[in-house]
């Protein structure tokens, strides 16, 4: 049995549900950090399968997770507008791209055209609209660029990858034999605040079901969500870009405005029942009757007029931004999903976390957890598996310590299955 380094402590700080203030961000699938995010993870996946389907079911060692959007220009306007110079998408990292098998045949892998087609099919799969492309809508192949400038990894990484089972041992008995790619941390809090849920309720009902209601498709998928409590006053700020081949006019505009905050205020009812005060489209001009003084664009996209995005840059592993949490700088979509501890441990950390605050239920007030590994060691066996747990008093610790421990054994035990479940697309990753 692997005697894993897990320290459960007490802790009788402050929940984050609790505190006087907070704050929580969201940024929808159309922002573009989230669009960076998303083809950056869909690229991981696809080189995961291309590897297992050319090498035998291994995945060798990549990274590409530096992704970087450059938007275009457009000019929107009342009832219509065009996308007048594409948004750059620029794919970087590092990935294996040719295998030598015995006898010396070296084999030429298709990585840069693995990743060109994932980000395509990323971006039809999210944002291709038939019938607005009919208009004035977003043409993948004409309005996106797409490069790729994905090169070699380095020797010193390659050699950690490819260390053999047995030397990645402590003591020959460890199930996992991959070593830890880096010398990092990952980061996870449970269960979520009110706050938190309204947020991610929010911007799911933006872009999903209000968007199919009666009158609401001119509602673009770049919405950002960013809440602010104060006691129990939240003040909602959103921006939802809004498509202009759909919107007439001003005034057709801003009866949009007053209908769609009525829907989402009908819908924080759901969530919350602290007083909420909801700004959608602040830096609007109401009184102007020119298109330019309006969040408007031609794709529903902000991408298509200078709005550039970056991987890591958006919301973390628990598809939030909370700064009022323990959080990780990490940039976990598109990093590999075998070794790279920047992505594994994030996505642990909260699933363990996770674990802990459904079994206990109301008993604990909250749980961070934080993992740290040590290059070259085994993923399993972290250097350090720290758990807090935040609970009023030592007689609910006590009963809790334990199983704590057990729950995070468990889950490192099983970091296989992570690596599996995250090829397989079951875990988002922002």
């Amino acid at each position: 049995m692997v005697e894993r380094n897990i320290a459960v402590d007490w802790s009788d700080r402050v929940p984050a549900s609790k505190g006087r203030v907070e704050l929580v961000e969201r940024k929808g699938v159309g922002h573009p950090d989230s669009i960076a995010d998303g083809i950056a993870e869909a690229v991981s996946q696809e080189l995961c399968k291309m590897y297992m389907a050319e090498c035998g079911g291994n995945i060798l060692h990549f990274n590409v997770d530096q992704n970087e959007v450059s938007g275009g220009q457009s000019a929107p306007s009342w009832g219509g507008g065009d996308v007048l110079e594409p948004a750059y998408v620029m794919i970087l990292g590092r990935a294996v791209d040719e295998v030598v098998y015995e006898g010396c045949q070296r084999v030429r892998l298709p990585v840069r055209r693995t990743a060109v087609e994932a980000a395509r099919r990323y971006l039809r799969k999210n944002f291709h609209d038939p019938e607005l492309s009919q208009l004035h809508g977003i043409d993948i192949d004409l309005d996106t660029i797409i490069d790729c400038r994905v090169g070699r990894g380095s020797q010193d990484l390659l050699r950690n990858f490819d260390k053999d089972e047995a030397e990645c041992r402590s003591d020959g008995t460890s199930s996992t034999c991959r070593p830890a790619n880096d010398t990092s941390f990952g980061v996870g809090s449970a269960p979520r605040t009110e706050t938190e849920e309204l947020v991610l309720g929010i911007e799911h009902f933006i872009n999903g079901e209000m968007r199919s209601r009666r009158g609401m498709a001119a509602a673009g998928k770049d919405v950002k969500v960013m809440a602010a409590r104060d006691g129990n006053d939240i003040s909602l700020t959103i921006a939802c870009a809004m498509i202009s081949s759909r919107v007439a006019n001003a005034a057709e505009y801003r009866s949009l405005m007053e209908e769609m905050k009525a829907l989402i205020r009908d819908r924080c009812c759901e969530h919350t029942e602290h007083n909420v005060d909801i700004t959608l489209n602040h830096a609007d001009h109401l009184e102007s009757e020119d298109a330019s003084d309006y969040y408007l664009t031609v794709t529903g996209l902000s991408m298509e007029n200078g709005d550039d995005g970056s991987v890591g840059r958006g919301n973390r592993v628990n598809g939030l931004i909370t700064p009022f949490r323990p959080m990780s700088m990490e940039a976990a979509s598109g990093k590999n999903p075998v070794t790279h501890v920047g992505k594994l441990y994030n996505v642990l950390a909260n699933e363990i976390a996770n674990a802990i605050a459904d079994e206990a239920g109301e008993e604990l007030s909250e749980v961070r957890v934080r993992l740290m590994s040590q290059i070259g060691s085994p993923i399993d066996q972290p250097a350090l598996a720290s758990i807090d747990l935040i609970v009023p008093d030592e007689m609910l610790y006590r009963r809790w310590e334990r199983r704590a421990r057990e729950i995070t054994d468990a889950q490192l035990a099983d970091i296989g299955g992570l690596t599996r479940r995250m090829v397989s697309g079951e875990v988002p990753t922002f």
